[in-house]
């Protein structure tokens, strides 16, 4: 509980800097930052997007939804119902700013609280877990109750393990909250004897993209 806590207290306080990175202004500097410093950021979200294909009708749930680039994006290309879990307040208010800003807000939920402590009691079609495995300790049990509120696809990013990349972001969150790293052997491992029909693990710049099909 106190990682839990320490993570969501650096979140909230990063809420709107966080928010700031996706950097939706279509200026040439943006376009270099994006291509050049956020590369994993940017093909995660586009690959998450057109993972979830049909979307038309479909239901979303965003775990570590952040400021609800995802959800809102998804609702805006015909998603019925997105709900969204965070335990940073100020990315809850951001995300539902933005679904109402957006006209989707009455097909997006976003709502405070631990993703692990909630109920498990509605299914999916999609679910989302991107930038959040970085901060959870224990992985596998997180997994497998994103299995149980899935009946399609879940999609997940694991930020790599090793080499100079690696090491900065350790030393920079040493004084914010935990921070876990993974190898593709780990995650192999974390999916081994999954109740699923299928995975796949594809590197994408400093993260692993990886699907699994319920």
């Amino acid at each position: 509980m106190m990682e839990t806590n320490a993570t969501a207290k650096f979140f909230d306080a990063y809420a709107n800097d966080f928010n700031a990175i996706y950097g939706n202004d279509n200026t040439m500097f943006n376009a270099i930052v994006n291509r050049v410093f956020r590369r994993s950021m940017v093909l995660r979200y586009e690959k998450t997007l057109a993972g979830c294909t049909p979307i038309e009708g479909k239901t979303v749930i965003d775990i570590g939804c952040g400021p609800g680039h995802y959800g809102v994006a998804l609702a805006a290309r015909g998603a019925s119902r997105v709900l969204g879990v965070d335990f940073a307040s100020g990315m809850i208010d951001i995300a539902r700013q933005r679904a109402e800003r957006a006209g989707v807000g009455d097909r997006c939920t976003f709502t405070l609280g631990d993703f692990l402590a909630a109920t498990a009691d509605e299914k999916f079609d999609y679910a989302i877990v991107m930038g959040f495995m970085d901060y959870i300790e224990d992985p596998r049990t997180l997994i497998e109750k994103v299995l149980r509120v899935c009946r399609g696809k879940a999609f997940f990013s694991f930020p790599v393990d090793g080499g100079p990349l690696a090491w900065q972001r350790r030393l920079r969150y040493r004084s914010r909250c935990p921070l876990y790293l993974y190898s593709r052997a780990r995650i192999e491992g974390l999916l081994a004897g999954l109740p699923i029909r299928s995975s796949s693990i594809e590197p994408i710049d400093r993260d692993y993209f990886v699907t699994l099909t319920v």
